[in-house]
């Protein structure tokens, strides 16, 4: 069989409310190309965002992820694997879980197992161990995602309205565990209130196109206020998205990367305005050390998908 290659969008997960729920693809793309191989052969090369972090063996994410599909559907071979990677590494623009999705699904296409989508979820959120994250990347757009009777499920909804971020990278990065053990045990049951309120409000305003939802719904008590005590510039950034003409702004995922939400009529009319926001923002961002230039990108519809190599 001739090469595949999987085309898989970076994704910000929790978007400020909706922890460990919420997710959102965009238009920052790793591509993984794979051939299958003799059985037990495994060669794996990686270009771009992360090359000099990320594994060139069998415990890189994309190959574990071929691997246990591999496992799952009875194939015993291997293959020769090229990661070409646009994402931040271990920023909070979900790496890790576009390595495992285009690793699930190059391996689906290669062996022609045609797994469904749903299965591909459940052992992709296997594997990164939360969901949010994985289902942006494998469906596209926002998606919200829960556990009922111990298996994870989501539900995929394209915002109808146009949409765009702003995003503002650190140059440093921040692992998801750590930024997971910053967190309380338990935290004020207002707190809780206060966030499910705001959640509402988010999927409400993101479903309906609602822009005056949106900045509210971002707003956050149960994890971000921990966090920052690793990103210690977060208001600051914040703020910067805000006062530029931002509808809201959380933190991406763990972090340390910040994201602004910017509405529009239509995809292109939210890009226009997410430049606009973008360059007011770039001034007062400056003085952040650490920080990238902010960065306009589009919302993914897609999710993962088979390109043209």
């Amino acid at each position: 069989m001739p090469p595949v290659t999987v085309r898989v969008p970076a994704s910000t997960a929790n978007l400020g409310s909706g922890y460990d729920a919420f997710g959102l693809a965009l238009s920052r793309f790793n591509r993984v190309t794979a051939a299958l191989a003799e059985p037990g052969v495994w060669e794996i090369s990686v270009s771009g965002e992360g090359e000099k972090h990320q594994p060139a063996g069998r415990d890189n994410l994309v190959v574990v992820a071929m691997r246990r599909l591999f496992d799952a559907v009875g194939d015993i071979r291997g293959a020769s694997v090229s990661c070409d990677n646009a994402i931040p590494f271990g920023r909070g623009l979900g790496s890790s879980s576009a390595a495992i999705v285009g690793g699930l699904v190059v391996a689906n296409e290669l062996t022609g197992a045609a797994l469904p989508a749903a299965e591909l979820f459940r052992l992709a959120a296997d594997l990164e161990g939360h969901p949010d994250n994985v289902a942006a990347a494998l469906f596209g757009g926002f998606t919200i995602c829960w556990t009922e009777d111990g298996t994870p499920r989501t539900t995929h909804i394209d915002p109808p309205g146009g949409l765009a971020a702003v995003i503002v990278v650190s140059e440093q990065r921040l692992s998801t565990r750590r930024a997971r053990a910053l967190l309380p045990a338990s935290v004020p049951h207002a707190d809780a209130a206060f966030d499910a309120g705001r959640a509402g409000l988010l999927a409400a305003g993101l479903a309906l196109g609602r822009a005056d939802l949106i900045g509210p719904g971002m707003s956050d008590r149960l994890h971000e206020p921990y966090r920052a005590a690793a990103v210690t510039d977060l208001e600051e950034v914040r703020r910067a998205l805000l006062e530029a003409g931002a509808d809201g702004a959380a933190l991406s995922g763990a972090g340390p990367t910040v994201i602004g939400l910017v509405s529009g009529v239509d995809d292109a009319g939210a890009l226009e305005r997410a430049r606009e926001v973008a360059q007011r923002a770039s001034g007062p961002l400056a003085r952040c050390a650490g920080r990238r230039t902010p960065e306009v990108i589009a919302v993914d519809r897609d999710g993962a998908v088979a390109v043209a190599d």
